[in-house]
């Protein structure tokens, strides 16, 4: 064999490794609004996979930017669970910050034309998810506080964090999209009757707030069409979920209520403990001792609200570094957006680190690892996109 027959080998062999560490990460992406376990056994072989590429391809990894205070963001984390009043189920927690390696995963697999296609998927599952979601709720009378749809997911507040998501997505491709816009189109109206239904009110903020934000990076005067939205689900939706859409402004609500009170027990956590917090997972076991008198529940696991949770259990430092994570995201994304890239792809970045701030001053959802993993998958694939496609890579999508 002689060299060149042995090069054309390696470059087949390197292309068949690149395929299927591409068809692993779009089988990921998939899995994420079905299995939790499925999705982080395939988040596993897709790095797996896509380490077994650099070492073939003796590369080293590289990531967004914006991975530069992701990755401090994880130190500090650590940090505040040496300090935690239990350090050990801290670390333990701490096990989520392995999700932060999707970031260069996806900037290095879906590099190129292949990103466009992992925002596909993401939208095609969304719409089947959504579609099993009014299922529940009509047939399968998934219709109360108590029992609401789900879709394949364990919490509903994780099932309408990612209809939030993949409405961002498929609003970005509609408005943005150049062709084939039939699809997105055809998917719009199950994602607007879906999320309503699992009565989350602070999904629905944030949709709002991501929506308006896509329309305003169009044509400032497309705002127009949110009002005309709202009255059409008031004007359809059953009873029940219109009164918990208006209950968000009712302070004579219980959950408002203590909504209130949690951002007053997490002040007092946080005065207590500024530099390091009271440590990852540790809110729960603490919130008794921190209880403000006006809180309805005699627990909660989290502070509903992700600044104060993070200040309250990773300490003032952390929240400054996620500040910095948000600010360095959206100016990147920006950039993209503006320099002419792919602008479906950085427009439902932004729309979804906007819906993903809009709903998380009423949730913890930064803190949901199904919702963190297509968080993060989003608002990676415009810098992919922007990498240049190899011939291998091409071949394989």
């Amino acid at each position: 064999m002689n060299t060149a027959t042995m090069s054309a080998a390696d470059s087949h062999e390197g292309a068949g490794l690149e395929r299927i560490t591409f068809w692993l990460l779009l089988a990921f992406v998939a899995s994420l609004q079905i299995s939790i376990a499925a999705a982080g056994i395939l988040l596993s072989l897709t790095v797996v996979a896509w380490v077994a590429l650099l070492v073939q391809g003796r590369t080293r990894p590289a990531a967004p930017a914006f991975f530069l205070p992701l990755a401090a963001y994880a130190a500090i984390t650590l940090v505040s669970s040496a300090f935690s009043v239990d350090p050990a189920a801290s670390f333990v927690d701490s096990k989520q910050l392995s999700l932060f390696l999707i970031v260069p995963a996806v900037y290095d697999i879906a590099r190129g034309k292949r990103a466009a296609s992992v925002l596909e998927v993401v939208i095609s599952i969304g719409a089947l998810s959504a579609a099993y979601g009014i299922i529940q709720f009509g047939v399968l009378h998934y219709d109360t506080l108590v029992r609401r749809p789900e879709g394949a997911m364990s919490h509903y507040m994780t099932y309408s964090g990612l209809l939030m998501l993949v409405t961002c997505a498929a609003v970005a491709r509609l408005v943005f999209g150049s062709r084939d816009r039939i699809w997105p189109a055809l998917v719009m109206p199950a994602l607007v009757v879906a999320l309503p239904l699992t009565f989350s009110r602070s999904a629905e903020v944030g949709v709002l707030v991501a929506v308006g934000l896509i329309l305003m990076l169009k044509d400032l005067r497309l705002t127009a069409l949110l009002p005309i939205v709202v009255a059409l689900i008031f004007a359809f939706a059953p009873d029940r979920v219109t009164d918990r859409m208006v209950s968000m402004f009712d302070m004579k609500d219980p959950t408002v209520r203590d909504r209130v009170a949690m951002l007053n027990t997490g002040r007092a956590m946080v005065a207590d403990h500024p530099l390091t917090g009271v440590g990852p997972n540790m809110v729960e076991r603490l919130y008794p001792q921190y209880r403000d008198p006006n809180a309805v529940n005699a627990t909660n696991p989290h502070l509903h609200n992700v600044p104060v949770q993070i200040a309250a259990e990773r300490g003032l430092p952390a929240l400054a570094i996620w500040l910095w994570l948000i600010v360095a995201t959206v100016r990147a994304l920006w950039r993209l957006f503006r320099g002419g890239g792919n602008r479906v792809l950085a427009s439902a970045a932004l729309a979804a680190v906007a819906a993903m701030l809009g709903a998380g001053l009423f949730e913890y959802n930064f803190g949901d690892s199904e919702f963190l993993m297509l968080f993060l998958v989003l608002v990676t694939l415009p810098f992919a996109a922007a990498r240049p496609d190899d011939a291998s890579a091409t071949a394989g999508a």
